[in-house]
């Protein structure tokens, strides 16, 4: 019978948590070691709907991106959403394991999924942290144009529509790459030459930084530009563990939607 012990080690060797940012919470966040794991849910976040789809199909390890707890939790009550979903879940005997920022760093995790998504070659980590890993990517775009570059990210990702920030119909050559909210690392693309950056989100005074500086943004929305990878990452799980049943969330959904004024 496979563990959730095992499960860890499984998830820990395809995303080293020493490549979490310091001041991330990852690995196992709730539950026994030793307890046995027949089903497997992965989600991007654990939300009412992805713990009670947790619970209603009898996974017994959710593997979330977004860790819960995320800040350290001062009571863990039934009258907090926080303390609420960690009591549902402990109650049914779920585990949650988050890797976050250690799989958005890890080789073939999040950041390299979109560089091989977007055809990005001689990619490298944007802030290197360690041989060949580390904090974002940059890498030469196949693409002719940024507007080029917008449609074949809303091709990879699946998305109608997508915001950016300047360069036009400008050329592009580097790229850099952050999922989720990519605003830590426009520095850093700033300084390696980037022409343009694909993220989730920025804030609005660090577009006007990037446009300032001449450098395109597509914001694909922070939900867009990790969810995939949890799918991703339920097929791996599944591949190295033909003995469970792996399935990303079907219940989670953008909190986000666009509204038209008519």
């Amino acid at each position: 019978m496979t563990t959730v012990r095992q499960l860890c080690q499984s998830l820990e060797g395809a995303a080293p948590l020493a490549l979490a940012e310091p001041w991330d919470n990852v690995g196992l966040l709730l539950g026994a070691r030793d307890a046995p794991v027949e089903r497997v849910m992965t989600c991007l976040t654990v939300t009412p709907a992805t713990a009670a789809e947790a619970v209603r199909e009898r996974a017994q390890l959710v593997v979330s991106h977004h860790p819960l707890p995320f800040r350290p939790l001062k009571t863990i009550v039934d009258d907090a959403p926080p303390g609420r979903l960690v009591l549902s879940l402990a109650a049914a005997g779920v585990a949650v394991y988050s890797a976050h920022t250690a799989y958005d760093s890890a080789v073939g995790g999040v950041n390299d999924q979109i560089a091989d998504g977007l055809n990005l070659t001689d990619v490298l980590p944007l802030l290197e942290s360690d041989a060949g890993v580390g904090s974002g990517r940059i890498g030469v775009c196949v693409e002719d144009s940024f507007a080029e570059l917008c449609l074949a990210a809303a091709r990879f990702f699946g998305i109608a529509s997508l915001r950016t920030v300047g360069a036009g119909q400008d050329a592009v050559d580097r790229v850099a790459i952050a999922c989720g909210s990519g605003g830590s690392l426009l520095e850093g693309a700033i300084a390696a030459g980037a022409s343009a950056m694909v993220t989730g989100e920025m804030t609005f005074h660090d577009c006007l930084a990037a446009e300032a500086a001449g450098v395109g943004v597509v914001l694909l929305g922070h939900y867009a530009s990790e969810r995939f990878a949890m799918q991703s990452l339920a097929a791996r799980l599944a591949a190295a563990h033909p003995e469970l049943t792996v399935w990303a969330s079907r219940d989670e959904r953008d909190p986000l939607a666009a509204f038209t004024a008519s």
